[in-house]
């Protein structure tokens, strides 16, 4: 009888186990640790330095490679429409193979190892390795939105904090792997880390069936204490390290508790599972469906041509193909506004490490900089998630206005970056963190919510596309370019002679003060631009956005 029970008990077991690994709750869990360490392009502030020193770059040629790395990272067209006609696992995979070689070619680099690079190879190191950052934005963020239709900010605001936050994640576990001062090996880090976590849970992320969205709603939102939890220990453990000299140990304490938030959600998943296991006399087809059943279903539906109605789009919400949305005024109205608003915000975010140099700010800050960007970048995403919902459920706020709200307060950031106020960079590392962070759920849920979820890996790369082009104009042409004929300039009055393969180096709040008041007043236009789409969307955003999910997932609910 002992016998009889154990075994049954074990197979209770292990039927309750393969529940949870094929759940759609799981599927998110291993959604949010894909993202929370696929933010390696966010560390380019740490590691600039490195590269411009050991290979005598000067900041108009660092600028350069910056605008490639985000040039990577956003043009992401390339994994979106190979997501519409492949399985998520092969998009995840091509993912890990580009950050692998950019990141590691780009260590092989930097050590010494290789002979240095001419400047083209090294903006492709690090345009390939920062592109794999848009195969897991697509593989995983795109499913999940698709798997969880109707509570879109508030997942997207979890998932992109994820990404947000991986900065600070991958910060703390450098310091305990290799102490922190040296920006090779953290290059190096970066190399491998995202490549095993993704391979673990690459066949987890897959599409499935709608369902009622009520009780797995409830998990984002009880995720919210998890990952401000999570934000809170980042952000004291910053401050305790620049206070404080840690020891090895002492980051490898710190180190491990990150890693215990970072998994903590599984808790939540395994109780949300067991009890939709407990509720049901057998499993349903929708939960144990075949991996890849869903996406083929959904790859053969987007079989569909392209080209029909270009000019003759649907309604607002329904389904647009990729040209009637390409060629939609909102989505150029949108582009507009991201080109202005995140090319601004990113150009201060990758120039905050030459910033505090130039402005007297010690060396043991820049880290800090960096950290402070991550935490907040990731505070900005699930608030606007969070927030945008709220206001769009109870009041019928359009989500472009919160837009429009973002772009207003990160003209405060730009404003103390360019005066250079004493002290007023951590604040401004903050501001630019939070405001950056804000705009990308607000901007891909709009695209969701306006052009539908049929092409959505496709349009949620084109909306992103927007980031490098705004950043080559603000940050290569205006800002890297203002700086070195500054530092030309100091050089000139002091009678230096820049020597060959000498970086430029400028000091100063003139540095950036021109360049920041550009800046300033291109973003204010962007959040001009923004207000003529909530003039065009307000009716829209007055009615059920979500009717069409919810009857979906009754419908099939009703047939199973």
């Amino acid at each position: 009888m002992a016998v009889a029970e154990t075994s049954g008990w074990m197979a209770a077991t292990g039927s309750f186990s393969l529940h949870v690994l094929r759940s759609r709750l799981f599927m998110a869990f291993a959604s949010l640790l894909i993202l929370s360490m696929a933010g390696a392009s966010y560390l380019f502030g740490i590691y600039s330095g490195e590269i411009k020193s050991s290979l005598g770059y000067d900041q108009t040629t660092l600028n350069l490679l910056s605008f490639f790395k985000d040039l990577g990272g956003n043009l992401a067209i390339i994994s979106g429409l190979i997501n519409e006609v492949a399985p998520v696992w092969f998009v995840l995979s091509l993912g890990i193979i580009f950050n692998f070689f950019g990141y590691f070619m780009m260590w092989l680099a930097v050590s010494g190892r290789i002979a240095k690079p001419k400047l083209w190879q090294m903006c492709f190191y690090l345009c390939a390795g920062a592109n794999s950052q848009s195969f897991a934005n697509t593989g995983a963020t795109v499913t999940c939105v698709k798997n969880f239709p109707e509570g879109r900010g508030i997942v997207l605001g979890h998932l992109k904090g994820a990404i947000g936050l991986s900065g600070a994640v991958i910060t703390q576990l450098y310091h305990a792997f290799y102490g922190g001062d040296d920006p090779r090996s953290l290059i190096l880090l970066i190399a491998w880390l995202p490549v095993v976590v993704t391979f673990v849970f690459l066949r987890n992320i897959r599409i499935m069936n709608p369902v009622p969205q009520e009780n797995h709603l409830k998990f984002f939102h009880n995720l919210l204490f998890l990952s401000l939890g999570l934000a809170g220990f980042l952000m004291v453990i910053i401050i305790l390290q620049q206070k404080l000299s840690f020891s090895k140990f002492g980051y490898a304490i710190s180190a491990t508790i990150v890693l215990l938030l970072v998994f903590s959600p599984i808790v939540l998943v395994v109780r949300g599972e067991y009890k939709v296991w407990r509720s049901k006399e057998k499993a349903p087809a929708i939960e144990l469906a075949e991996p890849g059943e869903a996406e083929t279903k959904t790859h053969q539906e987007n079989s569909d041509s392209w080209f029909n109605n270009v000019f003759r789009p649907p309604e607002r919400g329904e389904d647009h193909t990729i040209l009637q949305a390409l060629f939609s005024v909102d989505m150029l109205v949108l582009f507009t506004a991201t080109t202005f608003g995140v090319g601004g915000t990113l150009t201060a975010i990758d120039n905050l490490g030459q910033i505090g140099k130039a402005l007297g700010y010690p060396s043991s800050s820049i880290a800090t900089f960096v950290s402070l960007v991550s935490i907040w970048n990731y505070l900005g995403r699930v608030s606007s998630g969070f927030a945008s919902e709220i206001f769009l459920a109870r009041h019928g706020c359009p989500r472009p206005l919160m837009l429009a709200g973002v772009l207003l307060l990160s003209c405060l950031g730009h404003v103390l970056i360019a005066f250079g106020v004493p002290n007023s960079l951590y604040f401004s590392s903050m501001l630019m963190g939070f405001c950056f962070g804000a705009q990308w759920p607000l901007i891909l849920a709009i695209i969701s919510e306006l052009f539908g979820l049929k092409y959505y890996s496709t349009l949620y790369n084109l909306g992103a596309g927007a980031s490098p082009v705004g950043l080559y104009i603000l940050n290569v042409r205006v800002a890297g370019h203002l700086y070195d004929k500054e530092a030309v300039r100091q050089m000139a009055e002091k009678g230096v002679t820049r020597k060959a393969g000498e970086d430029l180096t400028c000091v100063g709040v003139e540095c950036y003060k021109p360049a920041f008041l550009i800046i300033t007043a291109a973003t204010f236009v962007g959040c001009l631009v923004s207000l003529v789409l909530v003039m065009r969307t307000r009716e829209f955003y007055r009615g059920d956005i979500y009717k069409r999910f919810k009857e979906e997932a009754k419908d099939e609910s009703a047939a199973t």
